[in-house]
């Protein structure tokens, strides 16, 4: 069965939560076409992110850190 772009983000999000300048993870869309995308509040935290997850493309964006309210 193929995996589900839901599936492949509850993998990124388990493998990349907790790694210094990541923010957040999500479903986005590129180019007309879904994606993973994850939140950096660090720019530089990009270099370890995987290029894509379970053949969904990651894309990451800078955003700065999310506050709770």
């Amino acid at each position: 069965m193929p995996t589900t772009i839901a599936d492949a983000l509850r993998e990124l999000t388990r493998s990349v939560m907790g790694r210094p300048g990541v923010s957040g993870t999500a479903i986005g869309e590129r180019r007309g076409r879904p994606c993973l995308l994850v939140y950096l509040s660090d720019a530089k935290a990009s270099r370890s992110l995987p290029k894509s997850v379970e053949g969904y493309p990651v894309v990451a964006e800078t955003t700065g850190p999310f506050e709770r309210r």
